[in-house]
């Protein structure tokens, strides 16, 4: 249930904010070497600690071919209605540890200069709230943090993704830390609640892909109206896998998210082109490469990937386009999978088109 009346007032004015987005990186671990990524370097991306200097337990930890940085990765999803979580709850504190926190920030803006009115009145009410047993419709008190069941379970509370660009979005999860006991499954109503669908759609979030400069014959250089031949050796890249995982005292989830190429995508960078095949699209072959090695004697023929160039470049290049569409399924935790939306990664290489001299004699 989200916080309403003198809760939500106290939220927004006395800043009780939960450091709960802190990220660890581990050694990025690919078949392809990604982007902007040193394989054997690790690092660790913090979101700090409030004044109490208690650090969220709920740590999301990201493994794989991922970046090393926190920062998102490069693949981009085909569907543009598709974003990872905004924001999420997860555990957050054990209760003596709450109990602490809490009754710091409840002292602290208690004392604080023009607290009273809503304000004043919200603190009470979260006071008796965690004290007392002071409770409304589907949101029971507790009774001195729950200190007597420290060990068996953690407060849960809310986390923002620091990723979502969107700060509406980013601090939409507004419910005030609830108990959830080892174990057991948070309550319903907290939908969003971390799950191992969620921690795909994270791993997904932050996923490096390889480059893809695809083989071109001629090379760099080619001629108006003879078919360029383009391919992608299956060894140039792989499968790449990412893994998001949470755990804490009787809480454990992971997610792992694997992305496969699907096909190759061909933009001339002019209008003056033809691609092969006509739309543009390079489907992968039953040895997992993509398009055909051009041969000698192979000059005329149509290749199955590639483009014939129709205009000269004239003193500049053309930017060729190469997108890979790659298909992503996840598993998790407990058995859970499924499909995700395709992703999708490109580079542009320059290309120079020449116009074939004709010799009169």
């Amino acid at each position: 249930m989200p916080v309403k009346g003198p809760l939500r007032t106290l939220i927004g004015t006395a800043t009780l904010t939960l450091a709960l987005s802190a990220l660890v990186l581990t050694e990025p671990a690919y078949a392809a070497k990604p982007v902007g990524s040193d394989k054997g370097a690790s690092t660790e991306q913090t979101g700090g600690s409030n004044d109490t200097g208690i650090y969220a337990a709920a740590r999301i930890t990201y493994s794989g071919s991922v970046t090393k940085d926190g920062s998102t990765g490069n693949v981009k999803s085909t569907d543009i209605n598709w974003t990872p979580p905004p924001c999420w709850y997860a555990p957050y504190l054990g209760a003596k540890d709450f109990k602490e926190k809490m009754s710091k920030d409840i002292e602290r803006q208690t004392n604080a200069p023009g607290m009273g009115g809503h304000a004043g009145a919200a603190l009470s009410e979260l006071q008796r709230h965690y004290e007392d047993g002071y409770g409304w419709a589907g949101s029971p008190g507790y009774e001195d943090y729950n200190v007597e069941k420290d060990g068996e379970g953690m407060f849960w509370a809310g986390v923002e993704n620091p990723d979502e660009p969107d700060a509406l979005k980013r601090s939409s999860c507004t419910d005030l830390p609830f108990w959830v006991d080892n174990g057991e499954a948070p309550p319903p109503r907290y939908e969003e609640a971390i799950t191992p669908e969620m921690l795909a759609a994270l791993a997904y979030q932050h996923m490096q892909l390889p480059d893809t400069e695809v083989s071109l014959a001629p090379e760099a250089t080619t001629k108006v109206n003879l078919p360029t031949w383009a391919w992608l050796d299956r060894a140039v890249f792989d499968e790449v896998r990412a893994t998001a995982a949470l755990n804490v005292p009787g809480f454990a989830l992971q997610a792992t998210t694997t992305a496969k190429p699907v096909s190759l995508g061909l933009e001339p960078g002019t209008p003056d082109a033809e691609t092969h095949p006509a739309s543009g699209e390079c489907t992968i072959n039953a040895d997992g490469s993509i398009g055909e090695p051009y041969a000698k004697g192979k000059a005329d023929e149509t290749p199955p990937c590639g483009i014939t160039y129709l205009r000269s470049s004239g003193d500049g290049t053309y930017d060729l386009r190469a997108t890979i569409t790659w298909e992503i399924e996840w598993t998790g935790t407990g058995g859970a999978g499924g499909d995700l939306p395709d992703g999708t990664f490109g580079n542009e290489q320059a290309v120079t088109v020449q116009e074939i001299q004709a010799v009169n004699r």
